[in-house]
C-alpha cells in the first residue's frame, strides 16, 4: 500500500518513450568496484547502445577508463551519487527499493521533504 501511494504521487512510472523505443542490441553493465581503473576502455564502453551504471561510481574524472555514456543509473537510495554531474539529463535514474527506509526516502524525494 505504501508503494502504491507513493507511485500515485509520481507523474509517470513507466520507462521514458526514448528508452521504450530503443532496440537494445548491445548493453553493458558497469559496476562500481574500480576494476576498470587504468583500463582505458572508456571509448569501447561508449559504443554500447545501453550503458547501465550501478551505485555511485563516479564518471567525471575517469572517462578514459569508464566512458562517459550513462543510459540508466541503478542504485539503492544510500548509494545514490551526491554530485549533480553524475545524473546526465538524458539518463534514467532507477532507485532499487527493498527496505522500509527506502520507501521513506522515495516519499521524501517525491514530496521534496527533508529526510
Amino acid at each position: 500500500d505504501k508503494l502504491k501511494n507513493i507511485l500515485d504521487l509520481l507523474p509517470e512510472h513507466d520507462l521514458p518513450e526514448d528508452l521504450k523505443s530503443k532496440h537494445c542490441k548491445r548493453c553493458v553493465v558497469v559496476g562500481s568496484g574500480g576494476i576498470l581503473h587504468g583500463s582505458e576502455l572508456g571509448h569501447l564502453l561508449n559504443q554500447f547502445d545501453i550503458v547501465i551504471r550501478l551505485n555511485d561510481a563516479p564518471v567525471q574524472g575517469y572517462t578514459d577508463h569508464v566512458g562517459n555514456k550513462t543510459t540508466i543509473r541503478m542504485t539503492y537510495p544510500e548509494g545514490a551519487p551526491l554530485s549533480e554531474q553524475e545524473y546526465p539529463p538524458a539518463s534514467l535514474f532507477v532507485a532499487v527499493l527493498f527496505k522500509s527506509v527506502d520507501f521513506n526516502w522515495l516519499q521524501a524525494m517525491v514530496k521534496n521533504e527533508t529526510l
